[in-house]
């Protein structure tokens, strides 16, 4: 092992963390440390190599396929002759693999920082060995380098969670960084798990052919959603796969070329492949972190406060390996915060988690910010719900739509509008003007619902009428009645 190396800040993991390398840092030495993602042993973090990216390219090949399957109630004669999974595959790998590829090069090549392509141990304050275990950098594989940082960011991220009963099964699995890299399209899919992961790739999965069967530990599918939609997703799930709610694997083995699982039910499926989707942890151990005096939350999150500080004295952390959610726009949000802080001690900025969106890319999409209506029922608010059909509105009538719903939760006493929740086509754009409704409000708080109905044109017949409808249909009181015309300068006109 050489002598230590000095840098101005040491950034471990390249997602978001990349990004720290901020113009502020041209004159600075910069070390990012990373030992890959995924199966792939790639630069670039989760998002690009095995999380985002590449499932969203999926899912848009998925969506075309059922366009085709659907085509016929539209008057339009149409046959899926097949599907061609290794094009599918290498159309999207080969895109992302050379802006990974890329990446690595440019922080190697770059005159101020350095990349170092292995896993990082702190030994000490703001020091750390990293151990090369990948080719590509400017460090032989095997050996051991020292470094050490006035800053340290820990930007690890997450990796997929295994339930032990598979793990000690011996059985063979994929999880969501190997199966979108498998070489053929199996016959048949068992998913163990009911969230983000397995609600999209049972999508995708089903969508080019492959029969699905989804086994979740609890009675809904996406059960941390809104009561009513994720019933509803539920309700539409059982119609496109093989969905086994309430059922917890006791055992798993081979079973010919495939899988099989018994359900604590007594209940037995198999499947060619076997996809493990489980949720994911955070990548906070085996960092040795108790070298450095960073303290680590009991669900293995590294500890920070708002402003993105570890309990050691410069030592920061962003994204899934320290964040309350593990989303690649929260991490990016944090990584801006950090980045400031770095080099503005004396006017630190904070994280805000207040209304954090979020989104699942399946059949059909879903998305949601701010409460449910059970979380503000439990808050003390008088709450009022509006549920808008999408088959309800013009643009809904025309896509035949008899599914997608877009739910509004207000207070009735303010008519502030608390949080959303849709359901269909196009639902992760459709929520926008809620984020921003929640998130750019006076302060007063978020806007109401009659301000955001009634305070700006809504195109006709965009899809996005369902929204402005729902709002409209919101139960408030009568001096935040969402039907009146509304004043720009602040105050409400009797209609």
């Amino acid at each position: 092992m050489t002598d230590s190396t000095h840098y101005d800040l040491v950034i471990i993991g390249s997602g978001s963390g990349n990004s720290l390398v901020t113009p502020d840092f041209e004159s600075r030495r910069v070390a990012v440390v990373d030992r890959g993602s995924g199966s792939a042993d790639a630069f670039g973090g989760t998002c690009l190599n095995v999380g985002c990216i590449p499932t969203k390219m999926f899912v848009y090949a998925a969506e075309v396929a059922g366009t085709v399957r659907d085509a016929a109630r539209f008057g339009i004669d149409a046959t899926l002759d097949g599907v061609r999974w290794p094009d599918i595959r290498d159309r999207i790998f080969g895109r992302i693999d050379p802006i990974s590829e890329g990446g690595r090069d440019y922080r190697r090549d770059a005159d101020h920082t350095e990349a170092y392509l292995g896993h990082a141990r702190f030994v000490g304050d703001r020091e750390l060995e990293v151990e090369i275990t990948l080719p590509g950098g400017r460090h032989e594989v095997g050996t051991t380098q020292r470094i050490t940082g006035d800053q340290v960011v820990i930007a690890t991220g997450s990796r997929p969670r295994v339930p032990d009963v598979i793990l000690g099964s011996g059985v063979p699995f994929h999880t969501s960084d190997t199966v979108m890299r498998i070489e053929e399209l199996p016959a048949t899919m068992v998913i163990v798990g009911g969230g983000v992961i397995a609600a999209e790739f049972a999508h995708v999965f089903s969508a080019l052919g492959v029969h699905v069967t989804v086994i979740t530990r609890t009675e809904r599918l996406l059960r941390v959603l809104d009561t009513e939609l994720s019933q509803a997703f539920t309700d539409l799930a059982h119609e496109r796969w093989h969905v086994h709610t309430n059922a917890q694997p006791t055992a798993a083995r081979r079973a010919g070329d495939g899988v099989e699982l018994d359900l604590a039910d007594g209940t037995v499926v198999s499947g060619e492949l076997l996809l493990v989707a489980t949720g994911r942890r955070p990548n906070s151990d085996d960092l040795g972190l108790e070298a450095a005096g960073v303290r680590v939350r009991e669900d293995g999150r590294v500890e920070v406060d708002e402003h993105g500080r570890t309990s050691a004295p410069g030592v920061w952390s962003l994204g899934d390996v320290s964040s309350p959610h593990q989303l690649k726009h929260v991490a990016n949000h944090e990584a801006r915060v950090v980045a400031h802080n770095l080099v503005h001690p004396e006017s630190l900025l904070s994280f805000d988690h207040r209304y954090v969106p979020a989104a699942v890319f399946s059949e059909p999409q879903v998305a949601t910010v701010g409460l449910t209506e059970e979380q503000a029922r439990e808050q003390g608010y008088d709450v009022t719900t509006k549920t808008q059909r999408y088959g309800d509105v013009a643009y809904g009538w025309a896509m035949e739509d008899t599914t997608g719903l877009f739910k509004v939760v207000g207070d009735r006493r303010t008519g502030h509008v608390l949080g959303a929740h849709a359901i269909g086509p196009h639902s992760s754009s459709l929520i926008q003007p809620v984020i921003q409704a929640l998130s750019l409000g006076g302060p007063t708080g978020p806007l109401t619902a009659s301000q955001l109905a009634r305070g700006q044109y809504w195109i006709h017949p965009a899809l996005s009428e369902v929204l402005e409808n729902a709002l409209l249909g919101l139960e408030v009181a009568p001096y935040q009645d969402a039907t009146a015309d509304y004043d720009p300068e602040g105050e409400h006109v009797t209609p």
